[in-house]
């Protein structure tokens, strides 16, 4: 798993009258998997109003993407001065910028280092219309590009992901082509298709080697988003656990505690005594000695859920997590829910896998297939810390499964009378943990803890 810095800038640059009157949103994109910064690979920009897109891709650790209004959304009327974004951006040694100019008009262009530097400079007298400009670099990545008129300015930053090199010997920036056509100016905008006004609705989806994330808001000002992921860190020295069964398990580091990442799903206890597997309703009710089930006795839910163990199993002195790993107290998941930040909405979404049928964060994360949680637009898994909390339903004091894929249920070893022990759960229509003590006869699943 690559855990890397990884900042991405994405600028608006709203341009709204003929001269140098200018409003700007600045949206900050940086991605954290428990608190270290994940590398990004892109994001991808939708806005669910208007329509349209564009993707930013992440050839460094630092990506800046800039546009100003193409003249679709000049108003004419006010013959306004109008620099496009370079596109591309980021680029390759070459990159090309459009100029709109309302009248005849002399104007320079500079190109300066990110330090200052003048690096090239282009000054004429130039024609009414659009003008087209390519711009090649030298070795910096970094490039200031001014554009100066009698009464304007406007600068743009353009990103050169081929740093290491050097094309041409130097850094120029060559004057292309001219027309008269007011409409046919290109920007960044234009060519990706994307339109922004405030109060649109705009969905981000980044990328990264782990998993994609998505956040969607409506931005009215500068804002910073960060993309919490989902797979946790496992735990140092013990990234795996096998049962004694031979099961393998991943684990996740949560705070200080080491947690198993999965539902437990051994039939033998630790020191190798089988643990009893009681399918008969009646038999299961009265049952005062560990035991445990499949859900509706279908082994096929083994490695999708685990099993589901009375209260008695997870109290037996024969062991029922592996060796050096124990069924947690209920201080034990208090300590886990005070690191995340309470019991209360959104946290128990944040320990729930993300996996769920339309899940509004798409990708990987929306399935119809099990093991996954049922649909809901508001709570949903975002499985913020790796805990990959799944919901295997229950087999109740009287024998019946039930609510598999919308209730997760997990054992605390805590007893709190001679009938009854404590438990958390997730339900697929709540944010919250809840705290809980339910008959010992319950069949649940079980998550280890290690000593």
């Amino acid at each position: 798993m690559k855990i890397n810095i990884f900042l991405i800038i994405l600028t608006f640059g709203l341009s709204v009258n003929a001269f140098s009157q200018k409003a700007s949103i600045e949206l900050t994109f940086t991605a954290v998997n428990n608190t270290q910064y994940v590398l990004l690979d892109s994001i991808y920009v939708e806005n669910l109003t208007q329509g349209g897109d564009t993707t930013l891709y992440a050839p460094d650790t630092v990506l800046t993407f800039e546009y100003n209004l193409g003249v679709n959304e000049i108003d004419l009327s006010e013959n306004s001065f109008s620099i496009s974004q370079n596109y591309p951006n980021p680029f390759n040694v070459k990159t090309e910028v459009n100029l709109y100019l309302p009248e005849k008009e002399y104007i320079k262009i500079t190109i300066r280092d990110i330090i200052g530097r003048e690096l090239a400079r282009y000054n004429n007298t130039l024609n009414r219309g659009n003008h087209s400009f390519a711009f090649y670099a030298d070795n910096e990545m970094y490039y200031l590009l001014t554009v100066i008129g009698k009464q304007s300015s406007e600068t743009i930053k353009m990103l050169n992901t081929n740093c290491n090199t050097t094309f041409r010997g130097k850094c120029e920036i060559v004057y292309n082509e001219y027309n008269d056509n007011v409409i046919d100016i290109k920007s960044q905008k234009a060519i990706n298709n994307f339109v922004f006004n405030i109060g649109d609705e705009l969905k981000y989806t980044a990328y990264s080697d782990i998993l994609e994330k998505s956040i969607i808001d409506t931005p009215t000002g500068n804002q910073t988003y960060t993309f919490q992921y989902s797979i946790g860190i496992p735990c140092p020295g013990t990234p795996t656990v096998t049962d004694i069964d031979g099961n393998l398990y991943n684990t996740v580091l949560i705070g200080s505690q080491c947690w198993l990442a999965e539902n437990l799903k051994t039939t033998t206890y630790s020191n190798n005594t089988l643990i009893p597997n009681v399918t008969e309703n009646s038999n299961w009710q009265n049952l005062t000695t560990g035991a445990y089930v499949w859900y509706d006795n279908d082994i096929s839910w083994k490695n999708l859920y685990g099993a589901l163990y009375n209260w008695y199993a997870v109290n037996d002195p024969n062991g029922l997590c592996p060796t050096g790993w124990h069924v947690p107290e209920h201080d034990e998941w208090t300590a886990l829910t005070d690191f995340i930040g309470g019991t209360s909405s959104p946290h128990g979404n944040e320990l729930k896998s993300c996996r769920q049928v339309n899940s509004p964060l798409g990708g990987g994360c929306t399935t119809n297939e099990h093991p996954r949680w049922s649909q809901h637009v508001t709570h949903y898994g975002t499985d913020n810390y790796g805990f990959s909390g799944l919901p295997g339903g229950n087999r109740n004091y009287n024998g019946n499964c039930a609510f598999i894929g919308s209730l997760g249920l997990w054992w605390s070893s805590t007893e709190n009378s001679s009938t009854n022990a404590g438990l958390r759960n997730l339900f697929y229509n709540f944010g919250n943990v809840n705290v809980y003590n339910y008959v010992k006869q319950n069949g649940f699943s079980v998550r280890c803890l290690r000593d």
